[in-house]
């Protein structure tokens, strides 16, 4: 579980970077919430 939680973490924050997305937008691409995506992305 903490493996699948780090890799998404990965992903979110690269996509964030190179699309220059913001948190709500990077939430819909990836069908999460927004409170999740702040969470793994600062954690």
């Amino acid at each position: 579980m903490r493996c699948f939680m780090d890799e998404r973490a990965i992903e979110l924050g690269e996509y964030i970077s190179e699309t220059k997305s913001t948190v709500r937008s990077a939430a819909g691409k990836f069908g999460i919430s927004k409170s999740t995506v702040h969470t793994e992305v600062t954690k």
